[in-house]
């Protein structure tokens, strides 16, 4: 069985689930390959904007995560059961099917069934639906894991103070910066909050492509260790 770490502290990223799901969905819904489907959906139509919010059958076939989620060492045979999937959710009505034309023939469009979603289907059965396809596809992606985490697993035990600390640096820094400022404590053995945080104001005094990003050179190490950052230094 494979394990998961847990869900991490800070801000994470959540989607909102209908009430109904507990109450009454989840309780019919009797296949796994169904049930994931239904939750990819529920995530899935949250990441766009516009009037009626769809996902359409190729996105979700070729999406590698959502394959390897459901058979991870059988692709065609994941596609398979998704098929089957999105057809049963269709039947039971968590879903709704709509068939346009799209650039590259007829295209079939799920929307979840909602008010919006019911007005979509009517808008396409009218003749009034304008398609226009999209540019990037909807598709799970990795999480990277966040500042909290990455500290957590690289630097050491988050204490509150360290916690504090992490959160007022969200506030003053990208979030990119620190994530790297961290890499770095790691690749030059000064795993402390105290030399992260300089090679952050560091950045922000100097510039970040001043030379700190890059691989220490000799003479760097030596500075580390026995210059300015020495009393960060874990040795």
């Amino acid at each position: 069985m494979q394990q998961f770490n847990g869900f991490p502290p800070g801000k994470t990223r959540n989607i909102r689930v209908p009430h109904q799901f507990f109450s009454e969905l989840m309780f019919v819904i009797d296949d796994l390959v169904e049930l994931k489907l239904t939750l990819y959906c529920l995530w899935a139509l949250q990441q766009q904007d516009g009037e009626f919010p769809f996902v359409t059958q190729r996105e979700i076939l070729d999406d590698e995560m959502l394959l390897r989620g459901i058979d991870p060492d059988d692709a065609d045979h994941a596609r398979e059961q998704i098929v089957v999937a999105m057809q049963r959710a269709v039947e039971r009505g968590t879903l709704l099917r709509g068939t346009v034309q799209g650039d590259n023939g007829p295209e079939d469009l799920y929307f979840l069934n909602t008010p919006r979603g019911r007005n979509a289907i009517r808008s396409i059965e009218a003749g009034h639906y304008h398609f226009g396809g999209r540019d990037i596809p909807i598709a799970l992606f990795a999480e990277r894991p966040n500042i909290y985490h990455l500290y957590e697993q690289n630097i050491g035990l988050l204490t509150p103070m360290i916690s504090d600390a992490l959160r007022e640096a969200e506030q003053e820094f990208p979030t990119e910066w620190i994530e790297e400022a961290i890499r770095l404590s790691v690749e030059r053995n000064a795993r402390n909050w105290r030399y992260i945080r300089r090679i952050l104001e560091r950045w922000t005094a100097e510039g970040k492509d001043h030379g700190t990003a890059q691989q220490p050179t000799e003479a760097d190490r030596y500075r580390y260790i026995k210059g300015e950052y020495s009393d960060y230094i874990e040795y």
